[in-house]
């Protein structure tokens, strides 16, 4: 850094060593446009401020799930005077947090207490994978290690269906398939939220500072509205089906089953999910079905022509 410069100036390596950034990537952001090119003095390159705080940014939108082509677009917006302060803050409010619950910690020794009081590896190694929870850094050792819990209710209640006698594998698998249930839902409230009100925010890509401003208040307002109503929903219709449930196993006579009356099916969560990776989630119905029909047909029709066969053979 310059000390006869009012202003912070910096060779590569440092602005490497500020950022966070290799010299390799602040190079690649040079040749994509991301990032203005330094100023020439003599034989060297000279980086400022302005480079230190533009490399902050992207890897902000980094973390929050942006590509860098679409980092370059709201940069270029940025740049051209269009303004990126609302667009910022509608990223960080769909960002942000939606329940109010806080993250907790846990130590490995509450935590096996909490489940049986026998340690169980592969039990934790599942709950790490689905985000159940998150090992912390520098805490490795079974008498110091701890993790971060980011929904303390979740937790809480694999704790209470372990005590009731549900085995964790059994609590993780169900997991994994109200997950993957949920994110369909969520999917498809973005959808409905997307064409009936957001629409018209994102004309313009990237939207304008005031648009994005717009939206990120009405984000605000219908944060609660996608839990109010899958809590709503899910009531009525626990009510219904556990009384129905309930009926059918106080009942001393078998339930009879209607021709035409669907009946659930458990699959296995890895199926459920190599499926949407083909159809996509709101074809994962339709699809199960349709294979399911011509697995049918197919069986219906090598029965006749082994039948057929047959009765040649018996001529």
């Amino acid at each position: 850094m310059s000390e006869q410069s009012a202003q912070p100036e910096y060779r590569i390596e440092d602005l490497a060593h500020h950022s966070g950034a290799t010299v390799r990537t602040i190079r690649a952001y040079q040749d994509r446009g991301l990032l203005p090119r330094p100023e020439r003095r003599g034989r060297s390159n000279v980086y400022g401020d302005a480079h230190l705080a533009r490399l902050r940014q992207i890897a902000d939108l980094l973390d929050r799930g942006y590509t860098l082509a679409s980092i370059k677009e709201l940069l270029e917006a940025w740049d051209t005077g269009r303004g990126l302060g609302g667009v910022l803050g509608l990223v960080a409010e769909v960002h942000g947090p939606w329940t109010d619950e806080e993250a907790d910690r846990i130590s490995r020794a509450e935590l096996d207490a909490r489940f049986g009081g026998t340690p169980d590896e592969e039990a934790i190694r599942e709950a790490i994978e689905l985000g159940v929870l998150e090992r912390l850094p520098g805490r490795e050792g079974r008498e110091t290690e701890e993790y971060l819990v980011p929904s303390p209710q979740e937790l809480a209640v694999a704790a209470e269906l372990y005590a009731a006698g549900v085995p964790l594998a059994a609590i993780t698998g169900h997991l994994r398939e109200l997950r993957d249930q949920v994110e369909h839902i969520a999917s498809r409230f973005l959808e409905f939220t997307t064409e009936h009100v957001f629409a018209r925010y994102l004309e313009h890509r990237p939207p304008t500072d005031a648009d994005a401003t717009e939206a990120a208040t009405m984000v605000r307002r219908l944060r609660p509205l996608a839990q109010q109503t899958v809590d709503a929903e899910l009531a009525r219709a626990m009510r219904l089906l556990a009384t129905r449930h309930l009926q059918i196993h106080l009942s001393p006579d078998p339930p009879l089953m209607k021709d035409d009356q669907p009946r659930a099916v458990s699959l296995p969560a890895g199926t459920i999910r190599a499926v949407q990776s083909l159809v996509g989630a709101e074809g994962v119905e339709a699809f199960i079905a349709a294979s399911t029909e011509r697995e049918l047909n197919k069986r219906t029709l090598d029965a006749l022509a082994a039948r057929s066969h047959e009765d040649e053979e018996l001529r």
